[in-house]
């Protein structure tokens, strides 16, 4: 049986960044969301948003090194906190970078696939954002990462059919290849969401 030290409030801190984190992606999946499915003329407010609060996440990612170099006791194994935290913020780079890219590519009309795709991505970081408010009692997970598993799976099948149907003849060369680069990070923003679950279902049984 694991006998778990009362935590100070300085180690509490750790659960509250993560909570933050959480909301942080979530709010970052939100305006992707909205940069991908509306108005072309709000794109650059948009992208601004979305690199602000990647941006915000970093601080956040940095906040949690420091507390970890910084701290005696920590609630969590040290290496599994920075792992948790390094994957939570690929997932927002890859928000971001797929915003920066609708803007440089400047296409007028994306795609129903990447409409979809940005579903999954909303709904995988509400998942993840609840996760990390259960983070300190680690109670009731499972059905979380079964869930993001799920969702990235879709997300795989999705984009093996969108990019079926770029190569299809329906646009020209430079159009699939600026539709498949888009694509490509949004897939792989739902691969950062597993490997966040994977991250904390591995802590979970851990620390059963």
């Amino acid at each position: 049986m694991t006998v778990r030290l009362r935590l100070t409030p300085r180690e509490n801190a750790f659960y509250d960044l993560f909570t933050a984190v959480g909301v942080n992606l979530l709010d970052g999946a939100q305006v992707l969301n909205e940069l991908v499915t509306g108005s072309r003329v709000n794109r650059p407010e948009l992208a601004k948003q979305l690199r602000d609060l990647e941006h915000r996440g970093d601080d956040r990612t940095h906040e949690i090194m420091r507390k970890v170099n910084s701290t005696f006791v920590t609630p969590l194994d040290r290496e599994d906190i920075y792992r948790l935290a390094s994957r939570l913020d690929d997932v927002m780079d890859y928000f971001e970078a797929a915003g920066d890219l609708i803007i440089l590519y400047d296409l007028e009309v994306l795609p129903l696939e990447m409409h979809h795709l940005c579903e999954i991505l909303v709904r995988g970081a509400e998942l993840t954002a609840g996760a990390m408010t259960r983070l300190k009692s680690l109670a009731n997970l499972s059905d979380y990462w079964i869930e993001i598993n799920r969702l990235e799976n879709d997300a795989d099948k999705l984009f093996r059919r969108f990019v079926a149907r770029l190569f299809g003849g329906d646009y020209d060369a430079l159009t699939v290849m600026k539709l498949k680069e888009i694509a490509e990070q949004l897939e792989e923003a739902a691969d950062a969401l597993e490997h966040v679950a994977d991250t904390v279902e591995s802590i979970s049984v851990k620390e059963s």
